[in-house]
């Protein structure tokens, strides 16, 4: 099985149109109770995200699937992007929605697959609860704290179209300094 290409704004060519048009829409929803095309489109994140050394998360859109899904790991993923070796160290939210956030937002230092080469400083809560179905299409209503939490409201913007570059000042190697400040100048 071949990896499942992550779309991008960019690439070192300039803006990907087709790619963009995708990544800033807004996913719908998979029904519930999950049907088969749903419970495909999830082993379809899941064998992608799985494939992957790179990643903490991901999300539907950025595999071309515009529906509110996202995959991320829910253990091990402070210790280094290895390559996940257990289904069980991931988990799946289908139709996620944040139904509390708690605490001061807490800054963090943030990458994204979607936006390759930068980074940018995102302030995000440090404790949150998200209402959703889990892979099997169980309701689930669980709290996340800190890292997992910063990760989870990463992913989620995604399904309604944002991205890290939304959120401000973007850091990217000096190497590439032209490059950016051309696709980024208005």
């Amino acid at each position: 099985m071949s990896t499942k290409r992550v779309l991008t704004l960019w690439n070192d060519e300039g803006e990907n149109k087709a790619d963009i048009s995708v990544l800033r829409k807004k996913s719908v929803e998979l029904p519930a109770p999950l049907d088969k095309a749903s419970r495909e489109i999830i082993q379809t994140l899941i064998d992608a995200f799985m494939e992957r050394d790179d990643a903490v998360g991901l999300a539907a859109p950025q595999i071309g699937i515009n529906k509110r899904l996202i995959v991320f790991r829910a253990k091990g993923s402070e210790e280094g992007q290895n390559k996940i070796k257990d289904i069980q160290d991931i988990e799946v939210l289908v139709n996620p929605r944040i139904t509390q956030m708690h605490g001061e937002k807490v800054p963090g230092v943030e990458g994204c697959l979607s936006c390759p080469d930068v980074q940018v400083e995102i302030s995000r809560f440090p404790e949150i609860k998200v209402r959703a179905l889990d892979a099997k299409g169980e309701k689930i209503n669980k709290r996340y704290l800190d890292y997992i939490a910063r990760v989870i409201q990463h992913e989620i913007d995604h399904l309604d179209g944002r991205l890290i570059v939304d959120y401000g000042d973007i850091y990217y190697p000096e190497s590439k300094q032209l490059f950016f400040e051309k696709l980024f100048k208005d």
